[in-house]
């Protein structure tokens, strides 16, 4: 297989979702023009992640509905393109709305559905609907098929997201964000692609988006190697787009050959994992993921 090209659409919005549109096509174009497979927007494009410090019955209202003009439009381009095109929107449901990625593989079509889990129920985000699953995809694209999962933003600081989608089989983990990239955070990136020897792909928002700094990132799984660092690609701060290659047949190899991932574990001990809470988590007053 040959190497698996990445698009960061490390962009800032426009304000309005008409203006998105045009603004993420255009991007996505671009990305075709730097040989990328698959183009990665950041979290919630569809209005540029607007929910903080606004009421909550104004930017729910802004929701748009998974098979409307927003998600045909990114499919259409997807199929002109003939690249994959991973769009991110506030969905509108039958009730609260939802922090959802769309997948387009080359042909248009949606191969990859998925809503955030993790949502920030400690902030604004405590007013959308919750995924319930982790779903596994196999991507159609001119460098070859791969199996695709997603995470979105504050999922990534749970190890059990990138742990199931591993389990599924994933051997790419796409991660729309909108916080500030710090070392912690990049860290907890480095650590899900290290223990579970799969490739992760993050875009962030830029700075001058409110609480975001650029720093989008692959980390592709691969940690025993002369350089001995897995993150292949960082982009700066500011806006633009970046291409960075994943080489999933090495990923492949490593993974046949290493210790981490599925290979010792021992699930019938870890039964404590999945009890629930006896208590909600102590939120921070000025939190935010």
């Amino acid at each position: 297989m040959k190497d698996v090209r990445i698009a960061f659409l490390q962009i800032s919005p426009c304000g309005s979702t008409e203006k998105n549109i045009e603004k993420g096509i255009e991007c996505c174009r671009r990305a075709k023009e730097l040989g990328a497979d698959i183009a990665l927007f950041p979290e919630m494009w569809s209005n540029g992640y607007g929910i903080y410090g606004r009421p909550a019955a104004e930017w729910t209202a802004e929701a748009v509905p998974p098979d409307g003009c927003f998600s045909a439009a990114f499919s259409r381009i997807a199929e002109e393109l003939e690249m994959a095109v991973c769009i991110t929107l506030l969905e509108r449901t039958e009730g609260a709305p939802a922090n959802t990625l769309l997948l387009y593989d080359r042909n248009g079509n949606v191969a990859l559905r998925y809503s955030k889990v993790h949502t920030c129920d400690f902030d604004a985000e405590r007013n959308l609907s919750r995924g319930n699953d982790f779903p596994v995809c196999t991507l159609d694209t001119a460098s070859g098929n791969l199996a695709v999962g997603a995470m979105i933003c504050f999922d990534r600081e749970f190890p059990e997201s990138a742990r199931i989608l591993m389990l599924r089989g994933a051997e790419l983990i796409l991660v729309p964000n909108a916080c500030p990239m710090e070392v912690n955070r990049l860290a907890q990136l480095r650590a899900r692609a290290f223990e579970n020897m799969v490739a992760i792909a993050t875009c962030n928002y830029p700075e001058g988006v409110p609480d975001c700094n650029g720093r989008s990132t692959l980390f592709d799984g691969i940690a025993w190697r002369e350089s001995g660092d897995m993150c292949v690609f960082e982009a700066e701060k500011g806006e633009g787009v970046f291409v960075a290659a994943a080489d999933i047949a090495a990923l492949r190899r490593y993974r046949a050959e290493e210790v981490f991932g599925n290979a010792y574990r021992r699930p019938a001990l870890y039964s404590d994992m999945v009890k629930r809470r006896v208590r909600p988590p102590f939120r921070r007053p000025d939190a935010r993921r």
